[in-house]
């Protein structure tokens, strides 16, 4: 007979069947006569109880059931006579795949710390908690490339290995297959990076925008999703060194077009999760944010509020808050600063705008006033910057000037330029980290709980 997921059982309303369930002990109690066996196979947040009568098993059998042994059971579902589930098996056969000793599995029926479930990321998936965040994070992946897809936009694949710096920052983990211990030197005692693989210096992507516009200009809307990196000594609740991006671009799109873009989009995902992945996020409302739900309801239902940078800034000074990092026209704002704007200032998303060029990337298109950048950053409760944004700079004069006065190089840059040469066109995109879109929405507190597993400084292990 073929297997039936746990979740199909639970939701199909049949009774009186013989069924087939695989899957993972979470618990085993009982007395002499009957054992109850608490049954999850990762399809959602719910178990599964099969009752064995103890007498119709071998006993040695029975004792090999512990928490965390992963079984196949054969049996009768009914409607269960006990409360806290609508049906359960009767269980006619059982069968151990793979047992778990109960010295030495580490999930017991207990409390365990996120720190310490870090620590066994291998195994935390089976838990309540990263089975309904990751069923999330796959709900969320699937809803953006069918927003996407609905609107007309093309997936394009952007290069993981890349010579270029998007963001001009310079913290790019190297990709090189040179001999590190004895690497080729050049006449200056360089080392030679045109005896590298690439036949050049090359690095992990931590951005696909570059390669991302190439599309917009032909395609005319496009969007990337896949892993960045950023060699970043951080070790906050915020940071990881690989990441996953979401990144539109759209030829003929103004910084207007990219606000409502980006405000569409967040709604449609958090809309998403509320219809489709509801028994998780009320588990994580209940175990680790009492307001999740409610502060999901309350984004989708708000209209976002479009603020002037310089504006921002004087609400801030005005506030009387004693903030940590002293804010003044020309500072990159904080998380501390963007909060307070959204939480407790207008008590509803934010998108900031039109920020100063000096604290931006080279390629934001310029102000008329010389002094800003058609910048945007959607600023959300308890996150702050979720998306950041801008219309590109289309002026291939401008764009030149701007990464000479930046001091950038050319010979990395110069099929960027292309564009701006041949057929240029006002566009725009935006970044959405993903995993910043999952603490929102899953309301976890460290960015290390929303992605399988998490890399840090130090932290390559799995």
């Amino acid at each position: 007979m073929k297997r039936t997921m746990v979740a199909e059982l639970l939701r199909s309303g049949r009774v009186d069947t013989e069924v087939v369930v695989k899957g993972w002990v979470r618990t085993k109690r009982g007395n002499k006569n009957v054992a109850f066996i608490a049954l999850n196979d990762g399809s959602t947040i719910n178990n599964i109880q099969i009752v064995a009568d103890v007498a119709a098993f071998d006993g040695e059998l029975l004792k090999r059931i512990t928490t965390g042994a992963c079984i196949c059971a054969r049996g009768l579902l009914v409607e269960s006579a006990g409360s806290g589930q609508r049906v359960e098996i009767q269980a006619r056969e059982l069968e151990v795949y793979g047992e778990a000793d109960p010295e030495t599995y580490p999930l017991q029926k207990k409390g365990h710390t996120l720190e310490f479930l870090r620590e066994i990321a291998h195994l935390r998936p089976r838990t309540n908690t990263f089975g309904a965040v990751l069923r999330i994070r796959h709900a969320m992946a699937f809803a953006i490339h069918k927003f996407f897809n609905d609107k007309g936009f093309y997936y394009l694949h952007t290069p993981i290995i890349t010579a270029s710096d998007a963001e001009g920052a310079g913290a790019m983990f190297q990709v090189t297959t040179l001999d590190l211990k004895n690497p080729p030197r050049t006449e200056e005692g360089r080392i030679d990076y045109s005896q590298d693989f690439f036949g050049r210096s090359t690095n992990l992507t931590v951005s696909g925008q570059l390669e991302g516009e190439l599309g917009a200009t032909a395609l005319s809307q496009i969007y990337t999703f896949g892993p960045t990196f950023r060699a970043e000594n951080s070790n906050t609740p915020r940071h990881l060194a690989e990441f996953w991006m979401i990144e539109p671009e759209m030829a003929f799109y103004e910084l207007e077009d990219n606000m409502d873009l980006a405000e569409e989009f967040l709604k449609y995902l958090i809309r998403y999760a509320l219809d489709n992945c509801m028994e998780d996020l009320e588990f994580l409302n209940k175990m680790y944010d009492d307001g999740l739900v409610e502060r999901l309801r309350s984004v989708v239902a708000e209209e976002f509020v479009r603020l002037d940078y310089t504006e921002g800034v004087e609400i801030l000074k005005a506030s009387g808050e004693k903030f940590e990092f002293p804010v003044e026209w020309g500072c990159d704002l904080q998380s501390e600063h963007e909060r307070y704007l959204v939480e407790r200032h207008f008590r509803k998303p934010v998108i900031l705008i039109n920020y100063p060029k000096e604290i931006k990337a080279f390629y934001m298109k310029q102000n008329d006033d010389g002094k800003t950048v058609r910048a945007m950053d959607v600023l959300f409760p308890k996150i702050g910057e979720i998306i950041g944004g801008s219309e590109r700079e289309a002026d291939y004069g401008k764009l030149d000037a701007r990464i000479r006065e930046l001091g950038m190089s050319m010979d990395t840059l110069w099929w960027y330029m292309d564009t701006r040469r041949f057929g240029s066109a006002p566009h725009s995109g935006f970044g959405l980290g993903f995993e910043r879109l999952l603490l929102f929405v899953t309301g976890m507190a460290n960015i290390r709980d929303v992605i399988p597993f998490p890399r840090t400084p130090k932290n390559a292990e799995f």
